[in-house]
């Protein structure tokens, strides 16, 4: 999908769900991190987390663009466009749009690489550094960590 197909779906969801026309930009922007989507109050124009759709796929991407197209067409009219609004709230119901979006926040690739176990009880403990044995004691029972080759 590319910012083309982004805009006509944009426009189509627009007609479609608030049988109101959308006349200005819906795109897609890299740099959006921890966000789905944005409405930007001066342009009116939308931006879109091009993860949420590589992640999730086109399904996400509507539900999006539905919840951005309420504060897009509600400020347009004059009305509360802001998550706290009562009109935002009713509109959002009224449409299916979800209020949040699913998050895209990286998996952790740190790996637990060392592995150390307590002489006495046999407790288990997956440790990313290294640690000095005669440092440390076993916190269940205070034992001697042994350290486990892998």
């Amino acid at each position: 999908m590319d910012n083309k197909d982004l805009q006509s779906l944009t426009e189509e969801i627009s007609i479609k769900d608030f049988h109101k026309p959308f006349v200005h930009q819906a795109f897609f922007n890299k740099r959006l991190k921890t966000t789905g989507g944005r409405y930007d109050l001066q342009t009116h124009n939308i931006e879109i987390n091009e993860k949420h759709f590589q992640m999730y796929g086109i399904s996400e991407v509507e539900g999006i663009i539905k919840h951005e197209l309420c504060h897009y067409h509600l400020h347009i009219e004059g009305k509360g466009y802001k998550h706290r609004d009562q009109d935002f709230r009713e509109l959002l119901k009224e449409v299916k749009a979800p209020r949040f979006c699913r998050s895209v926040k990286a998996k952790s690739s740190v790996q637990l690489v060392h592995e150390y176990r307590c002489s006495a009880c046999q407790q288990t403990y997956m440790r990313r550094r290294r640690m000095n044995t005669d440092k440390y004691v076993c916190g269940k029972c205070r034992g001697k960590l042994i350290k486990i080759d892998s």
